[in-house]
Protein backbone atom coordinates (compact mmCIF):
# COMPACT_ATOMS: atom_id res chain seq x y z
CA UNK A 1 0.00 0.00 0.00
CA UNK A 2 2.09 3.42 -1.60
CA UNK A 3 1.71 6.50 1.00
CA UNK A 4 -0.31 8.25 -1.89
CA UNK A 5 -2.98 5.74 -1.66
CA UNK A 6 -3.41 6.39 2.19
CA UNK A 7 -3.25 9.84 1.65
CA UNK A 8 -5.86 10.53 -0.52
CA UNK A 9 -8.06 7.47 1.99
CA UNK A 10 -7.61 10.26 4.81
CA UNK A 11 -8.33 13.18 3.14
CA UNK A 12 -11.16 11.65 2.12
CA UNK A 13 -12.27 11.17 4.96
CA UNK A 14 -11.73 14.42 6.42
CA UNK A 15 -13.37 16.01 3.32
CA UNK A 16 -16.70 13.69 3.70
CA UNK A 17 -17.32 14.62 7.30
CA UNK A 18 -17.23 18.53 6.67
CA UNK A 19 -19.10 18.28 3.36
CA UNK A 20 -22.36 16.05 5.12
CA UNK A 21 -22.27 18.79 8.06
CA UNK A 22 -22.69 21.58 5.76
CA UNK A 23 -25.34 20.04 3.51
CA UNK A 24 -26.92 18.93 6.24
CA UNK A 25 -26.87 22.28 7.86
CA UNK A 26 -27.78 23.90 4.44
CA UNK A 27 -30.46 21.27 3.39
CA UNK A 28 -32.63 21.34 7.09
CA UNK A 29 -32.55 25.37 7.26
CA UNK A 30 -33.66 25.34 3.69
CA UNK A 31 -36.38 23.22 4.11
CA UNK A 32 -37.47 25.54 7.44
CA UNK A 33 -37.46 28.84 5.54
CA UNK A 34 -39.03 27.32 2.34
CA UNK A 35 -42.02 25.59 4.47
CA UNK A 36 -41.29 22.14 3.34
CA UNK A 37 -40.84 19.09 5.23
CA UNK A 38 -37.14 17.16 6.36
CA UNK A 39 -38.50 14.21 4.44
CA UNK A 40 -39.12 15.99 1.09
CA UNK A 41 -36.01 17.69 1.00
CA UNK A 42 -34.47 14.60 2.03
CA UNK A 43 -35.85 12.33 -1.40
CA UNK A 44 -34.48 15.41 -3.36
CA UNK A 45 -32.07 17.85 -2.84
CA UNK A 46 -29.98 16.13 -0.31
CA UNK A 47 -30.63 12.79 -2.11
CA UNK A 48 -29.69 13.34 -5.22
CA UNK A 49 -27.02 15.92 -3.88
CA UNK A 50 -25.46 12.98 -2.30
CA UNK A 51 -25.93 10.89 -5.44
CA UNK A 52 -23.33 13.01 -7.71
CA UNK A 53 -20.30 10.92 -6.65
CA UNK A 54 -21.90 7.75 -8.50
CA UNK A 55 -23.12 9.58 -10.92
CA UNK A 56 -19.49 11.39 -11.79
CA UNK A 57 -17.57 8.44 -11.47
CA UNK A 58 -20.61 5.45 -13.25
CA UNK A 59 -20.27 8.67 -16.72
CA UNK A 60 -16.60 8.11 -16.60
CA UNK A 61 -15.96 4.36 -16.17
CA UNK A 62 -18.98 3.97 -19.24
CA UNK A 63 -16.76 6.75 -21.35
CA UNK A 64 -13.53 5.05 -20.28
CA UNK A 65 -15.13 1.62 -21.34
CA UNK A 66 -15.15 0.21 -18.12
CA UNK A 67 -18.94 -0.82 -18.11
CA UNK A 68 -18.82 -3.06 -15.64
CA UNK A 69 -17.77 -0.55 -12.95
CA UNK A 70 -20.53 1.79 -14.23
CA UNK A 71 -23.10 -1.30 -13.78
CA UNK A 72 -21.22 -2.25 -10.26
CA UNK A 73 -21.08 0.95 -8.67
CA UNK A 74 -24.50 2.06 -9.32
CA UNK A 75 -26.15 -1.49 -7.81
CA UNK A 76 -23.42 -1.83 -5.00
CA UNK A 77 -24.03 1.51 -4.03
CA UNK A 78 -27.88 0.83 -3.54
CA UNK A 79 -26.91 -2.30 -1.70
CA UNK A 80 -24.47 -0.74 0.44
CA UNK A 81 -26.74 2.47 1.33
CA UNK A 82 -29.84 0.36 2.72
CA UNK A 83 -27.68 -2.66 4.50
CA UNK A 84 -24.92 -0.50 5.23
CA UNK A 85 -26.10 3.39 5.98
CA UNK A 86 -29.00 2.91 6.59
CA UNK A 87 -28.45 -0.11 9.07
CA UNK A 88 -24.93 2.17 10.50
CA UNK A 89 -27.81 5.23 11.08
CA UNK A 90 -30.66 3.13 12.87
CA UNK A 91 -27.85 1.92 15.33
CA UNK A 92 -26.77 5.16 16.04
CA UNK A 93 -30.30 6.76 16.74
CA UNK A 94 -33.42 4.49 16.00
CA UNK A 95 -35.43 5.63 12.75
CA UNK A 96 -39.04 6.64 12.52
CA UNK A 97 -40.45 6.28 9.35
CA UNK A 98 -43.30 7.96 7.60
CA UNK A 99 -46.59 6.33 6.14
CA UNK A 100 -45.09 8.71 2.82
CA UNK A 101 -42.28 6.47 3.04
CA UNK A 102 -43.91 3.14 3.32
CA UNK A 103 -47.00 3.79 0.85
CA UNK A 104 -45.04 6.01 -2.13
CA UNK A 105 -41.24 6.47 -1.64
CA UNK A 106 -40.06 3.08 -0.66
CA UNK A 107 -42.54 1.10 -3.41
CA UNK A 108 -41.18 3.54 -5.98
CA UNK A 109 -37.72 2.31 -4.63
CA UNK A 110 -38.77 -1.69 -4.88
CA UNK A 111 -40.56 -0.45 -8.57
CA UNK A 112 -37.22 0.95 -10.12
CA UNK A 113 -35.18 -2.01 -9.02
CA UNK A 114 -37.23 -4.49 -10.33
CA UNK A 115 -37.41 -2.37 -13.45
CA UNK A 116 -33.95 -2.21 -13.66
CA UNK A 117 -33.12 -6.44 -13.14
CA UNK A 118 -35.62 -6.76 -16.03
CA UNK A 119 -33.98 -4.18 -18.20
CA UNK A 120 -30.63 -5.80 -17.77
CA UNK A 121 -31.59 -9.33 -18.71
CA UNK A 122 -30.41 -9.18 -22.16
CA UNK A 123 -27.46 -8.18 -21.13
CA UNK A 124 -27.34 -4.60 -21.99
CA UNK A 125 -29.21 -1.30 -20.68
CA UNK A 126 -29.56 0.24 -24.16
CA UNK A 127 -29.86 4.30 -25.08
CA UNK A 128 -33.58 4.02 -25.09
CA UNK A 129 -33.98 2.01 -21.78
CA UNK A 130 -31.74 5.40 -20.29
CA UNK A 131 -34.20 7.65 -21.63
CA UNK A 132 -37.25 5.62 -19.63
CA UNK A 133 -35.41 5.46 -16.58
CA UNK A 134 -35.00 9.51 -16.50
CA UNK A 135 -38.29 10.35 -17.67
CA UNK A 136 -39.30 8.13 -14.73
CA UNK A 137 -37.52 9.65 -12.27
CA UNK A 138 -37.98 13.38 -13.92
CA UNK A 139 -42.03 12.00 -13.06
CA UNK A 140 -41.44 11.17 -9.80
CA UNK A 141 -39.54 14.26 -8.73
CA UNK A 142 -42.51 16.41 -10.49
CA UNK A 143 -44.86 14.65 -8.43
CA UNK A 144 -43.38 14.53 -5.38
CA UNK A 145 -42.53 18.31 -5.28
CA UNK A 146 -46.32 19.31 -6.50
CA UNK A 147 -47.45 16.92 -3.47
CA UNK A 148 -44.95 18.77 -0.89
CA UNK A 149 -46.13 22.35 -2.46
CA UNK A 150 -50.01 21.30 -1.72
CA UNK A 151 -49.22 20.09 1.80
CA UNK A 152 -46.91 23.32 2.24
CA UNK A 153 -48.31 25.53 5.21
CA UNK A 154 -48.63 28.96 4.46
CA UNK A 155 -48.00 31.43 7.23
CA UNK A 156 -49.28 34.87 6.41
CA UNK A 157 -47.53 37.82 8.30
CA UNK A 158 -49.08 41.30 8.55
CA UNK A 159 -47.49 44.57 6.50
CA UNK A 160 -48.75 46.91 4.03
CA UNK A 161 -45.76 47.43 2.12
CA UNK A 162 -43.49 45.34 0.19
CA UNK A 163 -40.44 46.95 1.64
CA UNK A 164 -40.45 48.85 4.01
CA UNK A 165 -42.45 47.08 6.33
CA UNK A 166 -42.47 43.62 8.09
CA UNK A 167 -43.18 42.20 5.26
CA UNK A 168 -40.85 43.74 3.30
CA UNK A 169 -38.09 42.94 6.12
CA UNK A 170 -39.30 39.39 6.16
CA UNK A 171 -38.98 38.59 2.20
CA UNK A 172 -35.59 40.22 2.55
CA UNK A 173 -34.19 37.86 5.40
CA UNK A 174 -36.22 34.77 3.71
CA UNK A 175 -33.77 35.78 0.85
CA UNK A 176 -30.73 36.19 2.63
CA UNK A 177 -30.99 32.83 4.24
CA UNK A 178 -32.25 30.86 1.26
CA UNK A 179 -28.91 32.14 -0.02
CA UNK A 180 -26.97 31.37 2.95
CA UNK A 181 -28.78 27.56 2.82
CA UNK A 182 -27.86 27.12 -0.52
CA UNK A 183 -24.20 28.20 -0.63
CA UNK A 184 -23.90 25.48 2.48
CA UNK A 185 -25.61 22.68 0.42
CA UNK A 186 -22.77 23.64 -2.44
CA UNK A 187 -20.11 23.88 -0.74
CA UNK A 188 -21.43 20.80 1.01
CA UNK A 189 -21.81 19.14 -2.13
CA UNK A 190 -18.23 20.03 -3.27
CA UNK A 191 -16.91 18.65 -0.70
CA UNK A 192 -18.89 15.54 -0.38
CA UNK A 193 -17.55 14.72 -4.31
CA UNK A 194 -14.04 15.84 -3.90
CA UNK A 195 -13.82 13.90 -0.31
CA UNK A 196 -15.40 10.66 -2.45
CA UNK A 197 -13.07 10.85 -5.15
CA UNK A 198 -10.19 10.43 -2.74
CA UNK A 199 -11.31 7.64 -1.28
CA UNK A 200 -12.05 6.10 -4.47
CA UNK A 201 -8.93 7.13 -6.17
CA UNK A 202 -6.95 5.73 -3.38
CA UNK A 203 -9.02 2.11 -2.56
CA UNK A 204 -9.15 1.55 -6.55
CA UNK A 205 -5.22 2.10 -6.49
CA UNK A 206 -4.65 -0.71 -3.69
CA UNK A 207 -7.78 -2.91 -5.19
CA UNK A 208 -6.36 -2.88 -8.63
CA UNK A 209 -2.99 -4.15 -7.38
CA UNK A 210 -4.47 -7.45 -6.44
CA UNK A 211 -5.73 -8.11 -10.03
CA UNK A 212 -9.71 -7.25 -8.77
CA UNK A 213 -12.01 -7.31 -11.75
CA UNK A 214 -14.21 -3.83 -12.49
CA UNK A 215 -17.45 -5.11 -11.84
CA UNK A 216 -16.26 -6.70 -8.53
CA UNK A 217 -14.20 -3.41 -7.68
CA UNK A 218 -17.84 -1.44 -8.40
CA UNK A 219 -19.67 -3.57 -5.77
CA UNK A 220 -17.11 -3.37 -3.54
CA UNK A 221 -14.51 -0.48 -2.95
CA UNK A 222 -16.62 2.23 -5.20
CA UNK A 223 -19.74 1.28 -3.97
CA UNK A 224 -18.81 1.84 -0.42
CA UNK A 225 -17.13 4.90 -1.58
CA UNK A 226 -19.24 6.18 -3.53
CA UNK A 227 -21.81 5.71 -0.61
CA UNK A 228 -19.68 7.46 2.05
CA UNK A 229 -21.49 10.76 1.12
CA UNK A 230 -24.89 8.96 2.15
CA UNK A 231 -23.53 7.66 4.96
CA UNK A 232 -21.83 10.85 6.64
CA UNK A 233 -24.89 12.65 5.60
CA UNK A 234 -27.32 10.75 7.67
CA UNK A 235 -25.31 9.50 10.46
CA UNK A 236 -24.61 13.72 10.83
CA UNK A 237 -28.59 14.08 9.87
CA UNK A 238 -29.78 11.54 12.99
CA UNK A 239 -27.29 13.19 15.02
CA UNK A 240 -29.07 16.56 14.60
CA UNK A 241 -32.58 15.19 14.81
CA UNK A 242 -33.52 15.56 11.28
CA UNK A 243 -34.04 11.48 11.16
CA UNK A 244 -36.49 12.20 8.50
CA UNK A 245 -33.76 13.80 6.55
CA UNK A 246 -31.69 10.35 6.68
CA UNK A 247 -34.46 7.95 5.49
CA UNK A 248 -35.57 9.62 2.80
CA UNK A 249 -31.73 10.73 1.61
CA UNK A 250 -31.29 6.98 1.51
CA UNK A 251 -35.03 6.30 -0.35
CA UNK A 252 -34.14 8.96 -2.44
CA UNK A 253 -30.55 8.12 -3.13
CA UNK A 254 -31.64 4.97 -4.70
CA UNK A 255 -34.10 5.82 -6.75
CA UNK A 256 -31.75 8.79 -8.20
CA UNK A 257 -29.34 6.12 -8.66
CA UNK A 258 -31.32 4.01 -10.83
CA UNK A 259 -32.83 6.99 -12.65
CA UNK A 260 -30.27 9.49 -13.31
CA UNK A 261 -26.65 7.53 -12.33
CA UNK A 262 -27.58 4.60 -14.59
CA UNK A 263 -29.97 5.85 -16.87
CA UNK A 264 -28.09 8.84 -17.64
CA UNK A 265 -24.69 6.92 -18.22
CA UNK A 266 -26.76 4.81 -20.46
CA UNK A 267 -27.94 7.35 -22.79
CA UNK A 268 -24.15 8.90 -23.42
CA UNK A 269 -22.46 5.97 -23.09
CA UNK A 270 -21.86 4.28 -27.03
CA UNK A 271 -24.29 1.97 -27.81
CA UNK A 272 -25.72 1.77 -24.06
CA UNK A 273 -23.87 0.09 -21.23
CA UNK A 274 -23.36 -3.96 -21.51
CA UNK A 275 -23.98 -6.07 -18.57
CA UNK A 276 -22.10 -8.48 -16.85
CA UNK A 277 -23.51 -12.18 -16.69
CA UNK A 278 -22.64 -12.11 -13.06
CA UNK A 279 -24.34 -8.89 -12.33
CA UNK A 280 -27.37 -10.34 -13.67
CA UNK A 281 -27.57 -13.69 -11.80
CA UNK A 282 -26.83 -12.38 -8.59
CA UNK A 283 -25.65 -8.70 -7.91
CA UNK A 284 -29.35 -7.08 -9.83
CA UNK A 285 -31.38 -9.51 -7.98
CA UNK A 286 -29.74 -8.96 -4.56
CA UNK A 287 -30.35 -5.00 -5.23
CA UNK A 288 -33.97 -5.81 -5.41
CA UNK A 289 -34.22 -8.40 -2.40
CA UNK A 290 -32.37 -5.66 -0.35
CA UNK A 291 -34.67 -3.35 -1.69
CA UNK A 292 -37.77 -5.72 -0.71
CA UNK A 293 -36.60 -6.93 2.67
CA UNK A 294 -36.67 -2.84 3.65
CA UNK A 295 -40.52 -2.51 3.07
CA UNK A 296 -41.01 -4.81 5.94
CA UNK A 297 -38.58 -3.25 8.08
CA UNK A 298 -40.34 0.20 7.82
CA UNK A 299 -43.75 -0.94 8.30
CA UNK A 300 -43.35 -2.92 11.32
CA UNK A 301 -44.03 -0.04 13.94
CA UNK A 302 -43.24 2.49 11.50
CA UNK A 303 -39.09 2.03 12.39
CA UNK A 304 -35.94 1.07 12.08
CA UNK A 305 -34.98 0.17 15.59
CA UNK A 306 -31.17 -0.80 16.56
CA UNK A 307 -31.63 -4.18 16.27
CA UNK A 308 -33.07 -4.33 12.68
CA UNK A 309 -30.30 -1.84 12.02
CA UNK A 310 -27.61 -4.33 13.19
CA UNK A 311 -29.28 -7.26 11.49
CA UNK A 312 -28.89 -4.87 7.74
CA UNK A 313 -25.54 -4.54 8.59
CA UNK A 314 -24.39 -7.78 9.13
CA UNK A 315 -26.27 -9.02 6.11
CA UNK A 316 -23.77 -6.08 4.42
CA UNK A 317 -21.08 -7.95 5.61
CA UNK A 318 -21.94 -11.91 4.80
CA UNK A 319 -22.75 -10.16 1.21
CA UNK A 320 -19.33 -8.54 0.41
CA UNK A 321 -17.73 -11.65 1.97
CA UNK A 322 -19.66 -13.90 -0.94
CA UNK A 323 -18.39 -11.17 -3.10
CA UNK A 324 -14.95 -11.24 -2.27
CA UNK A 325 -14.92 -14.84 -1.94
CA UNK A 326 -16.06 -15.48 -5.40
CA UNK A 327 -14.02 -12.85 -6.89
CA UNK A 328 -10.82 -14.43 -5.60
CA UNK A 329 -12.42 -18.87 -6.20
CA UNK A 330 -11.63 -19.10 -2.46
CA UNK A 331 -12.30 -22.78 -1.56
CA UNK A 332 -15.06 -21.18 1.17
CA UNK A 333 -16.99 -19.79 -1.82
CA UNK A 334 -19.39 -22.68 -2.04
CA UNK A 335 -20.37 -23.72 1.64
CA UNK A 336 -20.11 -20.05 2.51
CA UNK A 337 -23.04 -18.96 -0.37
CA UNK A 338 -24.50 -22.29 0.66
CA UNK A 339 -25.37 -21.02 4.26
CA UNK A 340 -26.04 -17.75 3.16
CA UNK A 341 -28.41 -18.18 0.46
CA UNK A 342 -29.60 -21.73 1.24
CA UNK A 343 -30.42 -20.86 5.47
CA UNK A 344 -29.97 -17.25 6.53
CA UNK A 345 -31.52 -15.19 3.91
CA UNK A 346 -34.43 -17.62 3.73
CA UNK A 347 -35.23 -17.74 7.58
CA UNK A 348 -34.67 -13.79 7.57
CA UNK A 349 -36.96 -13.57 4.55
CA UNK A 350 -39.53 -15.86 6.51
CA UNK A 351 -38.92 -13.62 9.74
CA UNK A 352 -39.52 -10.36 8.02
CA UNK A 353 -42.93 -12.16 7.22
CA UNK A 354 -43.78 -13.31 10.28
CA UNK A 355 -43.39 -9.67 12.12
CA UNK A 356 -45.32 -7.86 9.04
CA UNK A 357 -48.60 -10.15 9.48
CA UNK A 358 -48.13 -9.86 13.70
CA UNK A 359 -48.24 -6.02 12.86
CA UNK A 360 -51.10 -6.10 10.66
CA UNK A 361 -52.97 -8.44 13.39
CA UNK A 362 -51.98 -5.93 15.76
CA UNK A 363 -53.28 -3.22 13.67
CA UNK A 364 -56.68 -4.95 12.91
CA UNK A 365 -57.38 -5.31 16.37
CA UNK A 366 -56.97 -1.59 17.54
CA UNK A 367 -59.15 -0.82 14.70
CA UNK A 368 -61.54 -3.10 16.05
CA UNK A 369 -61.20 -2.02 19.54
Amino acid sequence: MSLTSVLLLLAGFVLLVGGGEALVRGAASLARTLGMSALVVGLTVVSFATSSPELAVSAGSALSGSPGLAVGNVVGSNIANILLVLGAAAIVVPLAVTNRLVRTDIPVMVGMSVLALVLALDGTISTTDGVMLLGLLAAYVALTTLVARRTETVTTVPGTDDDGGPLGRLRTTRARSVGVDVALVVVGVALLVGGARFLVDGATRIASAFGVSDLVIGLTVVAVGTSLPELATSVIAVRRGERDMAVGNIVGSNIFNIGAVLGLTAVIAPGGIDVDPAAVNLDLPVMVAVALVLLPIAFTGQAIVRWEGVLLVVLYVAYLAYVLLAATDHDAQEPFGGALFGFVLPVTAVWLVALTAYELGLRRGRREV
